[in-house]
């Protein structure tokens, strides 16, 4: 089943549980919350309940609309042909995926995006966020120039793990995203959205040589650790 017979089996969207969560969505800044209603008609809105575990994207799938998380959490995430996966992205509530590809419109997904509990998600037509309608809403203008701004933003956040990807080892990787994490959180102290299996997918590397790895930084006094919480114990670090 395509996207578009899939999309079939979303729910009309009630947006009533959602207004607050909307409203502090980069893609809806500067839009009043007494206008989300008719804004959301407008583009058409949709939402979809997912299980965890379930695919709410295939790979290979052209699609026409980008999703965003209102309950729950996903992934994104790359296979090869051998089965080793890495994770593109984490996504929380108010995040926003596969906008890029919504917006070449012919480039299949290279990737999946996966429920990693159950969630809901809303579904935008790409095409109605850009494009002003008959009705010449206002909002539209607003909403352009939102979406152009996260592409650039995905961009940047693309380039930050490039960055990562570059270091030659383990080691390394650990040190750059830990450092940008950091220095995201602006405290020495932080938790990450991984734990460590999925750590080790996002910086490609393995999961019991990046563990090695932590234990050695640990031991050497360049960090501390509990779990998903961390502390950078040096001030080169961050």
């Amino acid at each position: 089943m395509d996207h578009k017979d899939r999309m079939k089996e979303v729910i009309p969207m009630d947006i009533s549980s959602y207004i607050e969560l909307l409203t502090n969505i980069s893609l809806f800044e500067g839009i009043e919350q007494k206008d989300i209603g008719g804004m959301l008609g407008c583009l058409q809105a949709n939402k979809k309940n997912f299980l965890k575990n379930e695919t709410i994207l295939r790979a290979g799938e052209v699609i026409s609309h980008l999703g965003i998380i209102l309950s729950g959490r996903g992934q994104i995430i790359r296979e090869d042909i051998m089965g080793n996966r890495n994770i593109l992205s984490n996504l929380e509530v108010g995040d926003m995926f596969a906008e890029a590809f919504a917006c070449a419109g012919s480039q299949r997904l290279p990737f999946q995006v996966v429920a990693m509990t159950d969630c809901t998600v809303m579904f935008l037509d790409y095409r109605r966020i850009v494009t002003t309608c008959s009705s010449s809403c206002y909002f539209h203008t607003s909403l352009i120039h939102n979406m152009m701004k996260i592409l650039a933003v995905k961009n940047v956040l693309l380039t930050q793990k490039m960055e990562h990807m570059t270091k030659r080892s383990t080691r390394e990787k650990l040190l750059s995203y830990l450092s940008e994490q950091a220095a995201k959180s602006n405290s020495k102290i932080f938790s990450i959205p991984f734990n460590r299996q999925e750590l080790a997918d996002y910086l490609c590397v393995d999961r019991s040589a990046m563990s090695n790895e932590l234990s050695k930084l640990k031991d050497e006094g360049l960090i501390d650790y509990d779990r998903s919480d961390f502390r950078l114990l040096k001030e080169q670090l961050s």
